[in-house]
């Protein structure tokens, strides 16, 4: 399996048991999420491309992070299908609407920080799977695992783009600023289950 230490060295905090006993209570809703969320992350690579061009590192990271997030869609998809689950609409999670909200409206503050807010977000997926992973049957299971090493490599890829962004300026205090709040949501209450919720 994949090593995700370094994914948990830059997080603030662990998934807490609670959110893994609440995920394994809701299967189905937890694939329907995911999916949605591989989905979402496809969107937000090819927005970054239309609205940043000239970057072609970025753009050619972006377009092949696309890419395995719709992969990672169609086979979230196929399994849902295969057991029988419907495909219904659900509500987003407060997560990454609340976690963009520190977000610097000029540039390149914006272009810095959504790269930020891209490194936690693929960083927090990736250290969900590895959590969730040992307490599922083993299709899902061995896919779980299988999107380690993707995952991993996303969150590289955003915080190196992300300094690149910066140039000479340190990024550290934005990605502390935004492990903070992370952390808030990850640890906070919810009352609706999602992939990225806090704890019930």
């Amino acid at each position: 399996m994949t090593d995700i230490k370094p994914i948990i060295d830059f997080l603030s905090c662990e998934t807490p048991d609670a959110w893994v006993t609440w995920a394994l209570d809701n299967e189905a809703l937890l694939l329907l999420d995911h999916a949605n969320c591989e989905k979402k992350a496809a969107s937000t690579a090819l927005t970054l491309m239309y609205r940043y061009v000239g970057d072609y590192e970025m753009m050619h990271k972006m377009s092949r992070l696309a890419r395995e997030e719709l992969r990672h869609y169609e086979q979230v998809m196929s399994l849902m299908q295969k057991r029988g689950q419907a495909y219904d609409q659900i509500t987003p999670s407060r997560y990454a609407s609340e976690l963009r909200k520190p977000i610097r409206t000029h540039e390149p503050g914006r272009y810095v920080d959504t790269l930020i807010v891209g490194a936690i977000i693929e960083a927090r997926s990736c250290e969900r799977f590895a959590r969730l992973a040992p307490h599922l049957d083993p299709e899902l299971q061995q896919f779980y695992e299988s999107l380690l090493k993707s995952e991993a490599r996303h969150f590289q890829d955003y915080l190196r783009l992300a300094q690149k962004a910066a140039g000479t300026e340190s990024i550290e205090s934005r990605v502390q600023l935004f492990l903070a709040r992370e952390r808030e949501l990850i640890e906070q209450p919810d009352d609706t289950f999602r992939f990225h919720s806090g704890v019930p």
